[in-house]
């Protein structure tokens, strides 16, 4: 059998927002989504990267893991999108838990589910990127439309995979109230989210737009206020509120 491996963009090593405290990053190359708010846009080409064993990945997770026991951390797999490496997050994740290390995956749920049924058995947490309840506006925003989304969240909800939602709020695009009335609907459908996260568009990512010789669509688009963001804040959570 043919040894896996994968294209890894990049590792950060001393992550705290992404998962319960200090994580361990690894940043996937590849992604089939093609947000028009991306900050990492540099991570779409499945070309690129480094290819690493899933030995070598957990070879860089041990050198920190003193730190990620103490603070009751782990390893987060994120992107560009990780599911398109289903299989190998899979074993790192698997490798990752003979040594009791938590972890999760970052994803917008882009994938079929009979590609990552394997992989979610070795997840503890699903950082769920809920791009826009609309399927036409989710497709303006990404390029894909959002039924695999949708269906991967009520299967990690079914499995009981604590799931924290995040949302990127985007003046003109994700803060309209019906459509976040709409969101908080269907994450009340999901039984184990336990978290959900308002995050304020920024445009700190364009620079790689330009440096990659592509056009940013949102140059002067504002960022929302701190009102706005508490607002869709209160809307989306009301979803955690599922009458128990």
């Amino acid at each position: 059998m043919a040894e896996i491996k994968g294209r890894v963009h990049s590792f950060e090593s001393f992550g705290t927002l992404d998962g319960p405290g200090i994580r361990f990053l690894v940043f996937m190359q590849g992604c089939p989504l093609r947000c028009i708010y991306c900050h990492n846009r540099d991570t779409w080409d499945t070309n690129r990267g480094k290819l690493y064993t899933p030995e070598e990945i957990i070879d860089e997770l041990m050198k920190y893991k003193n730190y990620i026991n103490f603070s009751g951390g782990g390893i987060t797999v994120t992107g560009g999108e990780p599911t398109l490496q289903a299989e190998f997050v899979c074993e790192v994740f698997k490798q990752a838990k003979k040594l009791g290390v938590h972890t999760a995956l970052d994803t917008s749920g882009f994938v079929s589910i009979e590609k990552v049924r394997g992989l979610l058995e070795y997840t503890d947490l699903v950082l769920l990127d809920i791009k826009h309840i609309d399927e036409e506006m989710h497709k303006r925003i990404t390029g894909v439309e959002n039924t695999k989304c949708r269906e991967f969240a009520l299967y990690v909800s079914s499995k009981g995979i604590p799931i924290w939602i995040r949302y990127v709020l985007l003046p003109g695009f994700t803060d309209d109230m019906e459509d976040l009335e709409k969101t908080a609907q269907f994450i009340k459908e999901l039984k184990s989210v336990e978290k959900i996260e308002v995050l304020p568009y920024h445009s700190m990512g364009a620079y790689k737009w330009g440096k990659m010789g592509c056009e940013y669509e949102l140059n002067g688009v504002r960022e929302p206020d701190v009102k706005e963001v508490k607002k869709a804040q209160e809307i989306l959570s009301r979803g955690l509120n599922k009458g128990k």
